[in-house]
């Protein structure tokens, strides 16, 4: 997939990359290979890859003997897709399927025919505008998968594998936090996609965690909390959570540890789960 390939798909078929849609496709199959080796996949492994585009990514996994299903919201680069990789030769490896990532039920589509049930790797170049929603909701909804890697613009991804008191640290890496260990593992520059992006991106690795780190009464009530603390970051927790815990909030910070004149960016993984137990016990 050179750029004169990808220029030469775009005009046979009338395909004009939508800004909208986040649509910048990879160009450099180095890069690809690189994706994909990144993600250390086994024998005959299975991966779901989100916005394959016009397949770059796809055929560099198939090269390792992968067996994708490819998840594609825009229908015309799904049928191009589709003739990319009959012309390969790899069309039986990957299972094209039109569908939003967001919001489709991604596990009922990696369901496998055969019986199949074991581990998938999600291995995406993803569209820059709904990055965050994809990775959370493959974390939150999609357990069969146990790993992820993929590529986001940079800010991003250091929002994903960020900790306490790191500039991109917020609630999303709270999150991340609690389902996965996340790193940063590469970064890639604006030059190897047509078009070209303003932003350099950034090669994301988050393994699932067996189990979360911390125990709480109610994750939904816990992520509520981190949410509201980093809503107005600037502000004293006894002040961006009282919307949340009222005239409990001194007494909930008190019990857990935490100053009540603490920032959320302050706090780690450890210290929300225990100011969510502290919340808990004094409902």
């Amino acid at each position: 997939m050179t750029p004169a390939k990808v220029r030469a798909l775009c005009a046979a078929h009338g395909i004009q990359p939508k800004k909208s849609l986040g649509q910048n496709f990879l160009v450099d199959a180095n890069v690809a290979r690189r994706i994909a080796s990144l993600a250390e996949l086994p024998d005959n492994a299975r991966v779901l890859e989100i916005g394959p585009g016009l397949g770059s990514l796809t055929l560099a996994l198939c090269e390792q003997g992968a067996r994708v299903v490819a998840v594609e919201l825009d229908a015309r680069l799904a049928a191009v897709l589709v003739e990319v990789l009959d012309e390969a030769g790899v069309a039986d490896r990957v299972q094209v399927e039109v569908a939003d990532a967001v919001k489709a039920d991604l596990e009922a589509l990696l369901a496998s025919p055969g019986g199949d049930d074991g581990p998938v790797t999600c291995v995406s170049n993803l569209p820059y505008n709904v990055a965050v929603p994809v990775v959370m909701h493959v974390l939150e909804d999609v357990p069969s998968v146990a790993r992820i890697v993929v590529m986001v613009q940079r800010e991003v991804g250091e929002r994903l594998a960020a900790g306490p008191g790191d500039e991109q640290y917020g609630a999303v890496s709270v999150k991340v936090e609690y389902y996965a260990q996340a790193s940063l593992v590469g970064r890639v520059a604006p030059s190897v996609f047509v078009p070209r992006p303003r932003v350099d991106s950034a090669l994301v690795r988050l393994d699932r965690r067996p189990t979360p780190p911390v125990t709480v009464p109610s994750e939904r009530d816990l992520f509520i909390l981190v949410r509201a603390g980093f809503a107005q970051r600037r502000k004293m927790l006894r002040r961006s959570l009282a919307p949340v815990l009222g005239a409990r909030t001194t007494d909930v910070l008190a019990a857990a540890g935490v100053a009540p004149t603490a920032r959320a960016e302050e706090l780690g993984l450890d210290a929300w789960a225990a100011v969510a137990r502290c919340a808990a016990e004094a409902a």
